[in-house]
């Protein structure tokens, strides 16, 4: 298994077409812990292995950059003690994870209503932020307290704003000025969004960002996700035509 893993890698980089950014709707932490008779918080522990695994291949691999739907809005109508469990599971893991962050490069930023997590979950995540800012590697981009339609109607207030104040007019107004107003502003959208668990939506996921973004769905659950996974998902990718529209000439 492990040659033909590292036959997957060897074919993903010699093909030019390893994708810039990849975007990872990690589902299924409930059902993996439901199966082994576990709390739902048991299995967002596990999911942390899938994510350093992931992190990890997707530097060497070289992927540009890395966004993980983490935590979104609608995350917050779940039982307050799972909710609890999640903002400390985030605080716990980006302070065990640092060193590893800084040792291999890694950018970490952050995406959606920051301001909106709770005081002491956000000191530690801006600290991390910081730190790791300076660091030209992999851009690993947590989504958090992250909605894709309130991105959209955040954009929308901010460029209202702006035409009120003169700061900008309503003519000047395109995809890539709306573009800028997003969360994800400075960041190429994704080229490849992967979903675990099988489920097969988007859960109001990046949906400005990934109007041509290639999907790929498995039915592994998130921390059964791992190295292999993810290759396999990227030799999936590299294997698609993508014509954005137009028509292959050949």
């Amino acid at each position: 298994m492990t040659s033909d893993v590292n036959d997957i890698l060897t074919e993903i980089q010699r093909s030019g077409k390893c994708p810039t950014h990849v975007a990872i709707i990690m589902d299924g932490n409930g059902r993996w812990a439901a199966k082994r008779g576990l709390p739902r918080t048991e299995g967002h522990s596990a999911g942390v292995k899938a994510v350093r695994q992931v992190v990890e291949v997707a530097g060497e691999v070289g992927v540009r950059y890395l966004t993980l739907y983490t935590f979104s809005i609608e995350n917050w109508n779940r039982p307050k003690a799972e909710v609890a469990s999640l903002m400390a599971l985030l605080s716990r893991t980006t302070l065990e994870e640092l060193d590893d962050l800084m040792k291999n490069n890694v950018r970490l930023i952050a995406t959606g209503r920051i301001d909106g997590l709770p005081l002491v979950r956000r000191k530690v995540l801006k600290s991390a932020i910081e730190k790791t800012s300076r660091n030209t590697g992999l851009t690993l981009n947590l989504a958090l307290n992250y909605g894709g339609r309130t991105e959209i109607i955040d954009a929308v207030r901010a460029i209202v704003k702006d035409v009120t104040q003169g700061r900008i007019a309503s003519d000047d107004v395109d995809v890539d000025l709306f573009s800028s107003y997003l969360y994800t502003a400075g960041l190429p959208d994704p080229d490849l969004l992967i979903r675990t668990s099988g489920e097969k939506r988007l859960s109001n996921f990046l949906i400005w960002q990934t109007s041509y973004t290639e999907i790929y769905i498995t039915d592994t659950l998130w921390p059964d996700f791992g190295r292999a996974d993810f290759l396999v998902a990227l030799q999936d990718y590299i294997k698609r035509d993508r014509r954005f529209g137009r028509v292959n000439s050949k």
